[in-house]
């Protein structure tokens, strides 16, 4: 399971078996966990355990470096 991000508790991952499915990133921050598509559009696909504020808070963290998940996710699967 590469990690992609690690910041303010949250791990951001993918893993390594999903290429069958778009491009997307898992985040974990203790308990909680979550799937976000990154492509074509970032799009919850669901986060259990986390509150409103964090829900928030991980949607900045992928808008802001989903550029940097794309190029790795690419990379990773040889797109």
């Amino acid at each position: 399971m590469p990690t992609l991000l690690r910041i303010l508790g949250y791990v951001f991952s993918f893993y390594s078996n999903e290429n069958k499915e778009p491009p997307h990133v898992h985040v974990e921050k203790g308990d909680a966990e979550g799937k976000i598509w990154i492509d074509p559009e970032i799009k919850v696909e669901f986060l259990v355990g986390f509150n409103p504020k964090e829900k928030k808070k991980i949607l900045e963290i992928v808008t802001e470096n989903v550029e940097n998940f794309k190029t790795q996710w690419n990379e990773y699967f040889k797109e």
